[in-house]
């Protein structure tokens, strides 16, 4: 049997923390009590004093870049540092080589991530302008979502026919999730810039190419279709003011039928930042304003934006240091998300309470993620321990994604994962990754 007892522990759940012991028999949560006593001689103990203790994150948008893109990044390597940072549980995005956009291609990822993944998986099927029939053979079971790209990012994935994109709302009662840019203010705001500076266009222009108008004129579109067909809608990565207007608290979330996403990036930095991070900090939608990133705190904190997420999108330095056209968009984020929230935390910005709430319970939610999420008695033992007092600086020797850098260089965290489990397993303890690929594919509770 695989026991541990947490001792000591803050644990954080359901917007309340208290002082308790967790009891972890094999892949659950055997008790949760003020006081537990080992039930076995092998229980292995860990005093937990001063820390607090966090259901593990869920991300529910990463790229892990595998298959066809591996020199960027692999299920291995990039579930291993999302372990490191705390998430236990990931959503990949369909935009790989080939593109996810059959159920044989999406079974070859779950295939690769049974053999490989430090982390819990699930993959989203990807929606294209001819691929309706193969979108309708989706389990809702065992595949978190749908993904539509409604504005050009990495990949060749975009939904521009207006009349496929309602057939898809109307056809499936799964989740779709949406990345929302308009590509015809996109490709007229390049033009513009290009005429100008040719191909190496600085950096500081990307949120004026890929516009706040771009992305509000996109998703204002999606909600609208959602509420014309009662399709379930998702917005990834909201990143501007104007946007905040479209979203709702005003109804519990699980009555939500369209729901919001904001990413770790969005809330940290903007487009001052340009000047010191150049295409380091180049993601789609673009890092905007300090208006708009203020905007998307106070809806985050107010609970119309549902969710905290990375977008972990790597690339590599020789890729991102080409000029402006060619240089991808996206970057690392996956090992340092969860403390950069702690690090906002310790700026006053956001309770421990509300981070776990947005980046564990609320996706559990969102998707009906069955057992996780959350520290209760019989779900699986994902857990993350973070000591909010133990700093540490990120430097390239502990960056475990495989591309070798983070947005983050150079900068001091005040807090540390200090050890996470997967599944009952403790695979992450004190900058170690043990080398315990206990992934499980997600399930869903879903009667579709």
């Amino acid at each position: 049997m695989n026991t541990f007892l947490i001792r000591n522990a803050k644990i954080v759940n359901e917007g309340v923390i208290f002082e308790g012991d967790i009891l972890i028999e094999n892949e659950f949560i055997k008790e949760i009590a003020e006081k537990i006593s080992p039930k076995s001689s092998d229980c292995i103990i860990i005093d937990a004093e001063g820390s607090y203790v966090i259901p593990g994150a869920i991300d529910d948008q990463v790229h892990f870049r595998e298959p066809g893109l591996t020199h960027k990044g692999t299920i291995e390597t990039e579930s291993r540092a999302a372990i490191a940072g705390g998430i236990t549980s990931f959503i990949e995005q369909p935009n790989t080589v080939p593109n996810a956009i059959t159920q044989e291609l999406l079974e070859d990822k779950y295939e690769i991530a049974s053999r490989t993944s430090y982390a819990n998986y699930s993959f989203m099927m990807g929606g294209t302008n001819d691929n309706l029939e193969e979108i309708l053979k989706t389990n809702p079971r065992n595949v978190a979502g749908i993904k539509l790209f409604l504005g050009s990012s990495t990949g060749n994935m975009l939904v521009d026919d207006k009349d496929v994109l309602e057939k898809i709302f109307s056809s499936t009662k799964m989740l779709i999730a949406v990345h929302c840019e308009d590509e015809a203010t996109i490709k007229a705001n390049l033009e513009k810039y290009k005429e100008e500076y040719g191909d190496d266009i600085p950096v500081k222009y990307h949120h004026l190419i890929r516009s706040a108008e771009a992305c509000y004129i996109s998703s204002s579109t999606a909600i609208e279709l959602a509420k014309k067909t009662g399709a379930r809608l998702h917005v990834f990565h909201l990143s501007t003011a104007k946007e905040m207007d479209l979203f709702t608290n005003k109804i519990p979330l699980e009555e939500k039928q369209i729901t919001a996403e904001v990413c770790v990036h969005h809330l940290w930095f903007t487009d001052a930042d340009y000047e010191k991070r150049g295409a380091l900090i180049k993601w789609n939608p673009a890092v905007k304003t300090q208006e708009d990133k203020d905007a998307l705190w106070k809806a985050l904190l107010d609970d119309r934006i549902d969710v905290i997420a990375t977008d972990h999108a790597p690339h590599t330095l020789e890729e991102k240091s080409k000029p402006y056209t060619s240089s991808p968009a996206g970057g690392p984020m996956v090992q340092h998300a969860v403390v950069a929230m702690f690090e906002a935390h310790h700026q006053g910005k956001i309770s421990v309470e509300k981070i776990v709430e947005k980046m564990c319970h609320n996706p559990a939610k969102i998707f009906k993620i069955e057992k996780r999420g959350f520290i209760r008695e019989g779900y699986y033992a994902d857990i993350a321990i973070v000591n909010a007092y133990l700093p540490w600086n990120v430097k390239k020797e502990n960056i475990l994604a495989k591309c070798g850098w983070s947005p983050f260089e150079g900068y001091n965290f005040k807090s540390r994962i200090t050890h996470t489990f997967v599944n009952g397993k403790l695979v992450f303890i004190n900058g170690k990754v043990k080398d315990k690929k206990v992934g499980q594919r997600l399930l869903f509770e879903r009667t579709i």
